[in-house]
């Protein structure tokens, strides 16, 4: 297997670059062996866009943050972090024999998550027959209580598909109930994992709603022209797409070229990345997408400057925040169960309470609660709205305003 093992056994404060007298002051106080972090991320490929925004500089983040305090809390002694990384280039088996390697080889003491549903339901077993702690912030599918109870080291973080359908159909009920778009919606989605499971549990949701699903198609990965879709769909006034980032930017380029204008448009992954409204700008306002956050919390805003301040990204509005508390969570076990026993771990992650950047938290069904994941973009990042139950949502803005002329 070909793999960029950019980080193996050297301290992530040399892989970001940091200046030394800050992370060195810290790691000169840790005492004991390394802790091995391991992950195999889609570095390359049509993953990579998703990987290298919400997972990787989390894991940056938390890792840096590790080392300004001196490593990682072990018992009674801080002992320094080394990172081991390898690309999986977007490919589930690629995936697999990356992290059969950090397991076999580099016998790593904590393993990371890899990006997306398909490559962690791919590795899903390999974690769970050797006893790691899989944490995922986006990994989306309704079966994630089976799973959950198949491998109880996993964390589902971002929950079932239904989950991530429902609040979409409920904002586009509040549309409807609002006189903004009749009974009639449109909806595509990506012929992967994600795609299949959130298709399936948005057609319950828009039968339960009483809408009429009047085009339902999905399309291949990798799809960047989607000019006939958008021909058949013309008239529509509610559309959604449950796309992966390549096919988010090319469906909103082609919607903008071909002035489809619906009242209502939902977008999936990507349209809370960062380069998403980059690249869209004030166009891209009103969209309605996955994720969001409520800015008007001081934690959010802390970490969401954190993250800027020492990866030098944006997060996006969406898994980063819910990745990063994951960590957190982690960590604080950890330091309660005072070894690198990941069933310990686990079982102390599922029983106790956690102190995160989204609140103090319990994972006992193994799923992050009251998180958004629906919302809307406006001022530079993504809205929550959805489910309308979650402390901090805000009010949904409909119609969406016209493209701009081209």
């Amino acid at each position: 297997m070909k793999t960029d093992r950019r980080t193996a056994l050297t301290t992530f404060a040399s892989v970001l670059a940091m200046t030394a007298m800050g992370a060195g002051a810290a790691l000169a106080q840790s005492t004991g062996e390394p802790v091995r972090i391991g992950y195999a991320l889609s570095l390359t490929g049509p993953n990579a866009g998703g990987a290298m925004t919400t997972t990787l500089p989390n894991y940056q983040l938390w890792v840096h943050e590790l080392n300004e305090k001196g490593g990682l809390l072990v018992g009674d002694e801080r002992r320094p972090v080394q990172v081991i990384e390898y690309d999986d280039r977007s490919n589930s088996e690629e995936a697999v024999r990356a992290v059969e390697r950090l397991i076999n080889q580099d016998k790593v003491d904590i393993l990371l998550a890899p990006w997306g549903t398909a490559m962690n339901l791919a590795v899903g077993p390999l974690f769970d027959r050797h006893d790691y702690i899989q944490m995922m912030a986006t990994g989306i599918t309704d079966r994630a209580p089976e799973l959950a109870q198949r491998w109880p080291n996993s964390f589902w973080l971002s929950g079932t598909a239904a989950s991530w359908a429902e609040p979409v159909v409920e904002l586009l009920d509040e549309a409807r109930a609002a006189g903004h778009i009749g009974d009639d919606v449109a909806m595509v989605s990506v012929a992967d994992a994600f795609g299949i499971d959130l298709a399936k549990a948005a057609r319950k949701a828009f039968a339960d709603k009483g809408f009429n699903l009047i085009y339902d198609q999905t399309y291949p990965v990798g799809t960047q022209d989607f000019s006939s879709i958008l021909t058949d769909v013309r008239d529509v006034q509610a559309f959604v797409a449950f796309s992966y980032p390549p096919d988010t930017v090319a469906l909103t380029e082609s919607a903008q070229l071909h002035q489809f204008n619906p009242q209502v448009m939902y977008v999936g992954i990507g349209g809370a990345f960062p380069m998403f409204q980059d690249r869209f700008g004030d166009s891209a306002v009103d969209l309605l997408t996955h994720g969001g956050l409520d800015m008007g919390n001081e934690a959010t805003r802390e970490y969401v400057a954190r993250h800027e301040e020492v990866t030098g990204r944006k997060p996006d509005s969406a898994g980063s925040i819910v990745t990063y508390a994951g960590l957190q969570a982690m960590e604080q076990a950890i330091e309660r169960v005072g070894s690198l026993d990941n069933n310990a771990i686990a079982a102390e992650m599922k029983s106790g309470t956690f102190d995160t950047v989204l609140g103090e938290i319990t994972l006992a069904t193994q799923e992050m609660p009251a998180i958004f994941k629906a919302g809307q973009i406006r001022d530079g990042h993504v809205v929550g709205l959805g489910p309308r139950d979650v402390p901090g949502a805000g009010e949904l803005v409909v119609p969406k305003q016209p493209w701009p002329a081209r």
